[in-house]
Order: structure tokens, then sequence, then C-alpha cells
């Protein structure tokens, strides 16, 4: 592994508890790794001790061979060769694009400054730019121009906080494509943070969801959505909801009673122990309900939101507990409609029922 962090904590000085506790993840060279959580969950704290601006109080990070934080050893930021983009990509506005870009590079001799310059807004898709001033260009084209800058040098590693956070939802989802063909171009390893979960799939090779300072699973962004390892990444990625059921042991495996239904040979959750059988909590996410009018089971539309090419519907069970169901949107039914519903749950996913 290139990026290794092994056990990390980051405590500020008053604070009830550490903003990083025990994170541990590693990145291989080339990769781009993403951080996702919900707002104050440690994720830009964690991307800042990796750059050096906040000191760990215990465990290390290591880039390659070499120790850079730990409670005893820290390394000055200007000595990690680390790139960084900012949220708000703090470019200089006084300043073309050419001298934004190599800004970083003032130890190089003219001719290969400008050449280098070339060669990474090239990179980018912004060559014919380097006489334009950051008010000319569009958000986009100054992200670009960020990345660039922070390109430039050549570092070891690259550091993206929520670089698309001023950019509308449509100009974010196309640049986060762009930004990953730009950084596997180069052959750039990457760690990224965002809390949009779209973005994360986009750009990740592999995703580390962080709640209150832990990071409970770092993973793809397919076991992440299909294998979660704890309840909080279960409910934070994707629509889901929780419903109670039931496993029993069966010679095929076991079957699991659930309040839409029951699914049988199920092989790949865990099974009962010597009682015979074990409640649990199932997660159903909106894939894995299917519209379909001859079910027995009939539920309410509780609320609908319309996606273009389906809906997604909230439905009360005839038990009380709420689902989500993708619908094709030329299935357009009212509030408080009872439509038939059934369960298609290719990855079983259960979790001790809670009140236990």
């Amino acid at each position: 592994m290139f990026l290794q962090i092994n056990q990390v904590d980051v405590r500020y000085p008053g604070a009830e508890r550490p903003a990083v506790l025990g994170a541990t993840l590693g990145l291989r060279a080339g990769d781009i790794g993403v951080l996702i959580g919900p707002s104050g969950c440690g994720k830009t704290t964690l991307l800042r001790a990796v750059a050096g601006l906040e000191r760990v109080s215990a465990g290390e990070i290591r880039l390659g061979d070499e120790v850079v934080s730990s409670a005893r050893v820290h390394v000055a930021p200007e000595r990690r060769r680390i790139g960084m983009v900012f949220q708000d990509y703090a470019l200089f506005p006084h300043l073309d694009v050419a001298h934004n870009v190599g800004f970083g590079l003032k130890h190089l001799a003219a001719a290969e400054r400008r050449a280098r310059v070339a060669e990474v807004l090239a990179l980018v898709d912004l060559t014919g730019s380097e006489k334009r001033f950051p008010h000319e260009l569009s958000g986009g084209q100054q992200q670009r121009v960020a990345l660039a800058r922070a390109m430039a040098p050549s570092p070891r590693l690259l550091l993206l906080d929520e670089p698309f956070s001023n950019l509308d939802v449509d100009l974010r989802e196309r640049l986060a494509h762009e930004l990953r063909g730009i950084l596997k171009a180069a052959g750039a390893t990457a760690l990224f943070v965002t809390h949009d979960q779209l973005e994360a799939f986009a750009i990740g090779d592999q995703i580390g969801v962080m709640q209150q300072g832990r990071l409970h699973q770092w993973d793809d962004a397919y076991s992440l959505y299909h294998r979660p390892a704890t309840r909080f990444v279960a409910d934070f990625i994707g629509h889901g909801v929780f419903v109670p059921a039931h496993i029993v042991a069966t010679a095929d495996g076991a079957r699991i009673d659930t309040p839409l239904g029951t699914l049988r040979n199920v092989t790949d959750c865990p099974l009962p122990g010597a009682d015979g059988g074990e409640r649990c909590d199932l997660l159903l996410r909106a894939d894995d309900i299917v519209h379909d009018d001859s079910a027995p089971v009939k539920a309410e539309v509780l609320r609908k939101a319309f996606r273009g090419s389906e809906f997604l519907y909230t439905l009360r069970l005839p038990s009380g507990e709420t689902v989500m169901a993708h619908v094709p949107s030329h299935h357009d039914h009212q509030i408080g409609e009872h439509i038939g519903i059934r369960p298609a749950v290719d990855h079983v996913v259960t979790f001790p029922a809670e009140s236990a």
C-alpha cells in the first residue's frame, strides 16, 4: 500500500471526544480513495491529518515506506510532497491561468516551467486558457485549474476536499467522471472527501464511510451497497429500510420470514442458533421491492418522488412497516392508493434485531 493509515486518532484540545478514532485504511499507488459521511463525521479532519495540517495523537500515517505522522513524528506539510485542492479552489485572482498553475514550479527554469504548465493544462483539457483570469472562467473550469495547479509539481499524493461543493448538481456529476479520467490518465494517487454518494461512486476505487470519528468500512462501492459491514453503513448508503424478520434453519440453508413474505434457500446471511430460529432486522432497499399487481401483499402509497424514468415510492405495509420501491414512471399511482408488491432480494443483508 502506498498510503497507510493505521489506528489513527486525532484529538482537539478541550473536545469531549476524538475527531478521528482508530481510523485504518490502505490505498494503493494509482488508486483513488474517497471518504464519505455526514457533516462533522471526521472525514476532513482525517484528510488534514494526512496533509500534515493536523497532528495525530495515536497511530501512524505512512506514505510509501516513510512515517509522516505519529504521536512522536510529524513531517511538515511542505515536506510531504502532497497536492491539495480545496472547496473554494483558492486560485489567485490577480494571476492568469498559466501563473496560477505554475505557482509551485518556481524551482524550475522558465522553459521547463512553461512546458509543465502546458502539459497539465492539456491533461485537464484547458489548452489555450493560459492568459485567462479566474473570473473569466466557469466554476468547472476553475476547478480544473485548481486541479492542474495541484498536479503540476508531480506530488506523490493528491488530496481533494469537496472540490465540487460550490457547483450545481448536474455539473458535479459530469465533473466527477471527468476528474476520475484525469487522475487515472496522470497515474495519480488521490484521497477525496465528499458528502455526495453519487460522487463517491463515480470517482472512488475504494470508499470509506465515517460516522462520529470512526471509519466503519473501507471497501469498493459494490460491497458497501450489497455487503455493508455495519448497520450505519447499511442505513447511510442508498435508499433502504429495516424490517423485522425471523431466520429459520432449513436443509437448504435458511428461510427468512418477513412482512412481505418468505425468502427461501438463503445461504449468505447469519444462520440461527440451536434454538431453531432468531429474530433479525432485514435490510430492504428500493431495488429489492418489485411492483406486481398480482402479488398478495398490498401496500399503501405514502409518498412518491418523480425521478424521470421512475418514481421512488414510500409504501406502508399491512403490518405497519414502511418500505421504499423504484417503480417505472408510467405506473403513476396516487397517494393513498394500494399497490401489489413482492420482494426480489438478490443480496440478503441482516443485522441483529435492534431491540436485542
